[in-house]
This record gives structure tokens, sequence and C-alpha cells, in this order.
């Protein structure tokens, strides 16, 4: 059981109300994790509106979709698990490449390259040196990119962190976490 009550879509007025029926027009549902967020409309706004900016960004979605796969395993999200494993499954990604990217893994080395940089940023809360970002760039990866990794990390721990602390209930097929720490 949520911590805290999920915003009713049918009651929401103002802000909040106009970010939720726009949550509900893309994805065509309103998932638990934005009610729970909608308590701050500025929290809401900010998030779906990064949601919006990456879904737009240089990264592909399929890779977007793998990088919050195997953040939220590494930080034990069941709820994101659940959601980015399906979104993955929208974005193109197989099974196979689903469950490698919940274990910090890929078959392709630019896809295994972003996912041990994103989990290296949150495994050592962004204490990284010059030889992961090289790592990076040899995989090749732009700045731009590189920024963007970073960008959806921060993302996800957001997600993660909501859902986590404030025990949102998974309102998506569930997946086994694998947490591999």
């Amino acid at each position: 059981m949520s911590r805290i009550p999920l915003i009713d879509t049918s009651t929401a007025s103002g802000e909040r109300k106009l970010v939720l029926d726009q949550i509900q027009q893309a994805f065509g549902a309103t998932p638990a994790m934005f009610r729970a967020v909608a308590h701050s409309p500025a929290a809401l706004k900010s998030l779906f509106g990064t949601f919006g900016a990456l879904g737009k960004g240089a990264l592909p979605a399929k890779l977007g979709e793998q990088l919050a796969v195997a953040i939220a395993d590494r930080n034990e999200c069941e709820y994101c698990l659940a959601a980015h494993t399906a979104l993955a499954r929208k974005a193109g990604a197989t099974p196979q490449e689903i469950s490698a990217a919940q274990e910090g893994r890929s078959d392709d080395a630019r896809t295994a390259a972003a996912l041990s940089f994103a989990l290296k940023i949150v495994e050592n809360r962004a204490h990284i040196d010059d030889a992961d970002v090289d790592a990076v760039r040899a995989a090749g990866f732009n700045d731009e990119e590189i920024v963007e990794i970073i960008a959806h990390v921060a993302l996800n721990l957001f997600t993660n962190y909501i859902n986590v602390a404030l025990q949102v209930p998974v309102d998506f097929p569930a997946v086994k976490l694998r947490t591999v720490a």
C-alpha cells in the first residue's frame, strides 16, 4: 500500500489536472507513479517534462529504456523495473536484451558501454574518473550523448526513489528483481 494516497484523476484540478490529462493521453493510462508525484504539481511537471525532453533526445528510446531497466534493478525499484520492461518492449527491445540490461549487460558493445557507464555513476554517486568517460567515448558516444546518459540516470534515480520511498503500487506486469550489487 502506498505511503501517500494517489491523486484521483477525476477530482484533480488546475495545473495538476492539465499535466495528468497529458500523461493519460501520452500513455493511454495514468500510471500510479504519476498519481503519487501529482501531490506536487511542480514535481509532476518536471518529471513529465524530463520524460518528454529525453524522449526527443539524441539517445534512441530503446537505449533509454535499457538504461532505466538496469538502474531500476540496481536500486531495487520493482515499479520502475516493471514499467520500463514494458516500455523497452514497446521500444523494440527483445526479452533477451531486456534481461541482459537488467544485469547491466548487452551483446552490443555500444549499449554495454552505456550501461556500464550509467551503473558506475549510480554505484559511485557520480564519482567517476577520466577513464570512465574515455571508455564511453571510445564506444562511440559523443558529449551530447554522454550528458544524456547522465540525465537518464538522474531521471531514473528520481523515479526509483519516489516509488521505493513511497511504496507506490506496481500497476504494470511484475518483473522479478535480480539486483547484482
